[in-house]
């Protein structure tokens, strides 16, 4: 049987009428209240809606109150933090690779530190406008990081194919920081970022399983996401994942219902792939 204390599987967002039955025994109104039931379920889960604002002290606290000590969180940083430009603009924010604000979120989830598998800095493709090359990028995230504190682990999704090589995976691990293993349209497999530079993995091993065209998706789904329409072969991601286990190294994975259709039914066929390895 797999080490529990090694790996961490959940989804990322837990905010679903649709997974009544699945993970949920009746609707909710709020998600704090689905996070209760959501947490007897699974160990671990993404906070996406971080994202898209600075969360407040109450609502981080409902959060973070309502499960075991034992789960754990990954938290999506603000998007501020992580776009060169306004969003729909050519206008250059100013907020980009912010340590101010970065502390300022730091700050606010650090009482729950124990609990926090990592913070993620999703990045977004980036061209020659908002990123004149790959060395200027890792020239600001050096900068950055040398002013931030780091007592909570970060992981980097870098949406940048082009950027992902040798000089970038020893770069991340000379900062201690995690890659962000990102199975996503217009991304390398994150099998073969895995089997390229795996001698080169020594932070936290972080996935997301996030899937192809979101809209595709959706228009099968209808936005339902109880049943699995975009059937995937898991298992040499599950292969993977026991490889890392097995040489006690840390995985926290988390799957998008855009991933198949489903993602607490991609979980349960993980784990009954995995099981079968053991």
């Amino acid at each position: 049987m797999e080490d529990k204390t090694l790996l961490k599987i959940g989804t990322c967002s837990w905010n679903y009428d649709s997974w009544v039955g699945l993970v949920y025994s009746k609707k909710l109104q709020h998600a704090h209240e689905y996070l209760f039931e959501y947490s007897k379920k699974y160990n671990t889960v993404e906070i996406d809606s971080w994202f898209y604002k600075v969360p407040d002290i109450e609502e981080i606290k409902n959060y973070f109150s309502i499960v075991p000590d034992s789960f754990t969180f990954s938290c999506k940083a603000p998007q501020s933090l992580t776009q060169v430009f306004h969003f729909g603009t050519q206008e250059y924010n100013t907020n980009f690779l912010s340590p101010s604000l970065f502390t300022d979120f730091y700050n606010r989830i650090e009482p729950y530190k124990k609990q926090i598998d990592c913070i993620i800095l999703e990045f977004e493709y980036m061209n020659k406008q908002k990123m004149a090359s790959y060395s200027t990028f890792c020239e600001k995230l050096h900068l950055f990081f040398g002013k931030i504190p780091h007592e909570i682990p970060i992981a980097i999704e870098c949406r940048n194919s082009n950027y992902m090589k040798k000089e970038y995976f020893d770069f991340l691990s000379e900062s201690k920081v995690s890659h962000v293993f990102s199975e996503k349209l217009y991304m390398p497999p994150i099998i073969e970022l895995m089997d390229s530079f795996y001698n080169l993995l020594t932070e936290k091993i972080i996935i997301r399983l996030l899937g192809g065209d979101r809209k595709e998706i959706e228009s099968k789904t209808k936005e339902k996401w109880n049943s699995i329409v975009d059937k995937k072969d898991l298992l040499p991601i599950v292969k993977r994942v026991k490889t890392f286990i097995d040489l006690k190294h840390p995985v926290t994975l988390n799957i998008n219902n855009h991933y198949e259709g489903s993602a607490p039914l991609t979980i349960l066929e993980f784990t009954n792939l995995l099981a079968g390895l053991t």
